[in-house]
């Protein structure tokens, strides 16, 4: 089972059993608002979270991320939600740029 804690979430934990779906199908599953403005098809940049730790335990960049990365519009500690899977546990945060305005975040 893979936890992945949503620092500025109120530490809110997800859990999922199921690798090959997308960190985003995770958080939908578990009932967490998360912003995707293009439907979590790798379009927009909306959906991103920081990697505060586990980075190693994400799939490989996808060509959508690698093409954000060189654009400057995806930074090194950052991945998209919607072409993320999470292997094992990892910690991560809502940049404020991504932030939904009906959420409480804790930063």
């Amino acid at each position: 089972m893979v936890k992945i804690v949503i620092e500025n979430l109120a530490q809110k934990e997800v859990f999922t059993s199921d690798t090959s779906q997308s960190v985003l199908a995770a958080f939908q599953q578990a009932y967490v608002d998360w912003m995707h403005a293009c439907g979590g098809k790798g379009r927009c940049t909306t959906c991103r979270f920081k990697v505060v730790e586990g980075y190693d335990n994400l799939t490989p960049l996808t060509n959508p991320e690698m093409k954000y990365r060189m654009q400057g519009r995806l930074l090194e500690d950052e991945r998209l939600a919607c072409q993320t899977h999470a292997l094992s546990d990892c910690r991560v945060v809502v940049p404020e740029a991504c932030k939904l305005p009906h959420m409480r975040y804790s930063d």
